[in-house]
């Protein structure tokens, strides 16, 4: 049966990402209704930073040129590697179990929420390949930051996200799907009251296009 992975990493409990995603997944599970569904809201659980006995076994698995995640446990050797490996387990094997990888998340500061690349940190390992899953970006962010925007050179989150899947998972283009709500801050911020026309505008696409892309996983 096919698995899907949902990761939540809004701080908001009601939240434009959170939403999007929450209809991808919606969708996919109509389809697929004994399908595995597996949530993990990073926010309200949070993955704790990765530490020194994490680095441990990442230099152990560079240096003995492991790339089956099913063999990374051979680098554990100390008690302190032990409970490294206790928090990594778990959220490796969702990940790798999973056909499809849905990633809700806002932008904070220009990129994604520390929760969030808590959680990568914790997953990542040498060489380690995703190729064969979808992944599927829900995001949002307060301003617009899409291609043609002043700001998209400041838009460190889809660009960083992208960039990640492909030069780290080698994950290809085709494989991904990002869809967003833009100027949600035209909601709270006077300067941007103007604007609200718009996210209505943006908010309703991304919605559409994330039953779409749930319905077609």
């Amino acid at each position: 049966m096919p698995t899907l992975l949902h990761l939540d990493a809004s701080a908001r409990r009601q939240s434009f990402s959170r939403e999007a995603g929450d209809v991808v997944a919606a969708a996919w599970r109509a389809s697929y209704p004994d399908g595995f569904y597996v949530h993990r809201d990073l926010a309200r659980t949070p993955v704790p930073q990765i530490g020194e006995a994490w680095t441990e076994l990442c230099d152990y698995v560079l240096e003995h040129e492991i790339t089956d995640p099913a063999r990374y446990r051979e680098a554990v050797r100390t008690p302190a590697q032990e409970a490294a490996w206790a928090v990594v387990e778990p959220l490796l094997s969702e990940l790798v179990a999973a056909d499809v990888v849905v990633i809700a998340t806002p932008m904070y500061n220009y990129s994604v929420p520390a929760s969030l690349k808590a959680w990568i940190d914790q997953v990542t390992f040498p060489r380690m390949s995703l190729a064969g899953r979808r992944f599927v970006v829900t995001y949002a962010r307060g301003g617009a930051y899409g291609p043609g925007t002043p700001r998209h050179l400041y838009d460190h989150q889809e660009r960083y996200l992208r960039d990640f899947l492909a030069g780290h998972f080698a994950v290809p283009e085709e494989a991904m799907t990002f869809l967003g709500t833009e100027l949600v801050n035209a909601l709270t911020d006077p300067a941007l009251a103007g604007r609200r026309g718009a996210h209505d505008v943006s908010r309703a696409a991304a919605l559409e296009a994330a039953r779409k892309t749930g319905e077609a996983l």
